[in-house]
């Protein structure tokens, strides 16, 4: 039983001393780091998958787009409701998809990219379906990109009448390589001879150290405009050469100041806690309590030739336990491994351990932010 309160403690101290390694050892400034005007643009469409095996949509929504895309090929059709002859559609055999994807800063027409299919319609499965030529749009209403290709759902669905297996969700996938680039959206990440380092995580303190190794390494080039951006002056010399100097920017090693996060999942009982997370002095008392219900209902039977009835009279018995727990004192902490063997002294499941941190956080001994996915 103990080991099993010991595991969430053994990954929280895990994750502090790994953290702890990593910030010593600094990390590249392209992994922390984008440049401002190299973004990236999403894409979507509306498409349609055929070749379902019977797990399509007989919604009237799916068969007037299956119509609207025939017509597009000069091939006259209605929906069934319209007119019972034999130029209908009546099938159960395709879907309508959104279409999904994303467009790299400095991506070139005839590259291509991986693009993501999910149904609109009530389709059961989209396993073994073929995404018809679908156009991709920007949010300028731009054409960036055409789709088409075959759709990988990564799991099945078996039915039949009276049971189905199903592993993995299989009315959305996506389709590697199945995005072609008509239109360019090129990043231009040089402005007036400067280039601007926007951190993924503002910190005063992360921007100020970017700009002292950058300056290290090419003096008086970097200053940080604020928390989330650090400005770099090209030289002369390099701005034949900005590709690479860009990339040697990006392989200067920094030790990022990282804050100080409790992150907790509720729905997986996960924590995870930073290096810098300090707990006041502070005292905790921790003990479950328990409570039991059951529901026993009894049959009232009356004698034989009685006046009475047969009827149920409800029988709950309810009860009561609650855990005892000792009164413990939390040292104030110096890291991590020391906040996790001070609450395993209290011999807690993680979902206590849950508790446990939002009432530190409410008590305000605990400091640092506290993030509940």
């Amino acid at each position: 039983m103990l080991r099993s309160y010991l595991t969430p403690l053994i990954w929280l101290m895990a994750a502090g001393i790994f953290q702890s390694a990593t910030s010593a050892a600094g990390v590249r400034i392209k992994d922390i780091t984008d440049f401002e005007g190299a973004r990236s643009n999403q894409l979507y469409g509306l498409g349609l998958v055929v070749g379902l095996d019977g797990s399509g949509s007989k919604s009237l929504f799916t068969q007037q787009v299956a119509v609207d895309m025939l017509r597009k090929l000069s091939i006259s059709a209605k929906i069934f409701q319209d007119l019972p002859s034999d130029n209908v559609i009546r099938t159960s055999n395709v879907s309508v998809v959104t279409v999904t994807a994303e467009i790299g800063p400095f991506a070139r027409k005839g590259s291509r990219i991986d693009v993501t299919v999910s149904a609109v319609d009530d389709a059961k499965s989209l396993q073994g379906g073929t995404l018809v030529f679908t156009p991709l749009r920007g949010a300028d209403g731009e054409i960036y990109a055409v789709a088409q290709g075959t759709v990988s759902v990564g799991g099945f669905l078996v039915s039949g009448q009276a049971a189905s297996v199903q592993k993995n969700h299989t009315t959305a996938g996506r389709i590697p390589g199945g995005g072609l680039i008509e239109h360019e959206a090129l990043g231009e990440f040089l402005c007036q001879g400067c280039l601007r380092l926007l951190l993924k995580d503002a910190d005063f303190a992360t921007a100020q150290a970017i700009a002292k190794v950058i300056n290290v390494q090419f003096p008086n080039l970097a200053m940080t405009v604020d928390a989330g951006t650090v400005q770099i002056l090209v030289p002369k010399s390099r701005l034949a050469n900005v590709v690479g100097f860009a990339g040697e920017i990006g392989s200067l090693e920094v030790a990022p100041d990282v804050p100080a996060r409790v992150v907790i999942n509720e729905r997986t009982g996960t924590i995870v806690a930073g290096e810098k997370v300090k707990v006041s002095r502070v005292a905790i008392a921790h003990g479950n309590l328990t409570i039991v219900k059951a529901e026993e209902p009894q049959v009232s039977q009356p004698a034989p030739f009685a006046a009475g009835q047969t009827v149920v009279v409800p029988r709950t018995q309810v009860a009561a336990k609650e855990q005892g727990a000792a009164l413990t004192v939390v040292e104030p902490t110096i890291t991590v491994g020391d906040l996790a063997r001070a609450l395993n002294a209290l011999g807690v499941t993680p979902r206590d351990l849950i508790s446990i941190f939002q009432a530190l956080k409410q008590a305000g001994a605990l400091h640092a932010e506290l993030i509940i996915m």
